[in-house]
């Protein structure tokens, strides 16, 4: 295959939110920036996520995806910065710390790119039905949350009119109001797990819609001949098992899966990137820096984010780390200091802490919890909360001094006023 060779300091690969905070970032600080991305259009799923809810944090006001994304897409424009979209990255080589190819076929032809560092902002992708256990007949009717929010909000295209959402994370509860608000019936929300998985806010949308929620439940079969005609439910007990006898049939035409999201990381284990299992992201320092030199991840390629504001700020932060290692030469040695997971902390991001710099810690617990302490006891660092809860992602900054305090680790807990 001939291509084109081409000449980077930074490539990102992803048009997301993480991806354009990035590749404007890397910009704004003097580097020559190439963004890739696979979709007809750069903004990731933002375009298509049409309610209110993004930017409070980060722009300091509330709006839609499309208005998030077109923000960042005017500045990508305004600072003139090289992407492709339509293009798909095949492979990544890692020759040497500050020598990088990254090879990708896109309408305009086929590319080598050459470049010192790269940030990967790929994001994430859904679980299908075969991934949680459902089995039964392959009709129509069946889609992930990603495809029927496409389908509604960028084709105009309605995918049923009688609905059950498999799974009460934020996604699905949002697509339970976006469907209501369409004239849709939805019949239930079946949550597999004893508590919802959204944010408060988000649950809230059951009530306001008299939707049925049905936790401690998982869809096992579907039935239908030509499209879905119904979906049958069961009980499960404390050990998410199946309890026999429990089952029941719902009459529907459509089933949307939100059963979560597996951040998409096979480019990066493709070269040797460590991958954390708590996350499905790689290992991370406090720069975003992988266990590759030169490799930083952001958004939802490194742990699934709540908000995302969480994730242009991890694009942000990405982009300073390929700053640094530019400038440098690589990340300059540090005595790292281990973020180790204690008690009810299911994930923890970033793994490796420098105490050179203050650093937002990103981290879920296990299980709900009321009037608890956040504990950090190597620093003496206490936070008190009135609840956690595994849907809401808890955000804590660690000042450097604090961080410095540390000899080799530093425990997060979560532990009983």
């Amino acid at each position: 295959m001939n291509s084109t060779i081409l000449q980077y300091d930074v490539v990102v690969i992803g048009g997301g939110p993480a991806g354009l905070a990035a590749a404007v970032k890397a910009k704004e600080y003097g580097l020559n920036v190439l963004l890739l991305d696979e979709n007809d259009y750069l903004g990731g799923i933002l375009p298509q996520c049409i309610h209110p809810g993004f930017g409070i944090h980060y722009f300091r006001e509330e709006l839609t995806g499309p208005e998030f994304s077109h923000r960042f897409m005017q500045r990508v424009k305004d600072l003139k910065i090289d992407y492709f979209v339509k293009a798909r990255v095949l492979e990544i080589k890692n020759y040497s710390d500050l020598e990088k190819i990254v090879v990708f076929t896109s309408p305009e032809g086929a590319f080598e790119v050459w470049t010192k560092a790269i940030i990967y902002a790929t994001g994430a992708r859904e679980r299908h039905a075969f991934e949680i256990g459902i089995v039964g007949d392959r009709v129509a009717g069946i889609y992930t949350a990603g495809e029927a929010q496409t389908l509604m909000d960028i084709y105009g295209v309605m995918p049923g009119k009688e609905v059950v959402i498999v799974g009460s994370g934020d996604v699905g509860l949002i697509m339970a109001r976006r469907f209501a608000l369409e004239g849709a019936k939805v019949k239930a929300v079946i949550e597999l797990m004893p508590y919802p998985g959204g944010l408060a806010r988000n649950v809230m949308i059951l009530r306001d819609f008299s939707i049925p929620l049905y936790l401690s439940h998982k869809v096992v079969e579907v039935r239908g001949k030509k499209r879905v005609e119904k979906v049958k439910v069961m009980k499960v007990d404390e050990n998410l098992r199946e309890i026999p006898g429990t089952e029941f049939w719902i009459k529907c035409d459509t089933m949307i899966i939100s059963a979560g999201l597996i951040p998409q990381v096979k480019l990066l284990t493709g070269i040797g990137v460590e991958i954390d299992p708590a996350t499905g992201g790689p290992v991370v320092n406090d720069l975003l820096e992988t266990t590759v030199p030169g490799i930083f991840v952001a958004g939802n390629s490194l742990l699934i984010n709540d908000l995302v504001d969480y994730v242009a700020e991890q694009g942000e932060l990405a982009a300073y780390g390929a700053k640094l290692f530019i400038e440098n030469g690589g990340i300059p040695a540090e005595k790292w200091i281990k973020l180790e997971k204690g008690n009810n902390i299911r994930l923890a991001v970033p793994h490796y802490l420098s105490g050179k710099r203050d650093v937002y810690i990103y981290a879920r617990v296990k299980k709900p919890m009321e009037n608890v302490v956040l504990n950090f006891p190597e620093i003496d660092k206490k936070i008190r909360l009135p609840v956690v809860r595994p849907a809401e992602m808890l955000r804590i900054r660690l000042r450097k001094e604090e961080i410095a305090k540390a000899k080799d680790k530093i425990t997060m807990e979560v532990i009983q006023q």
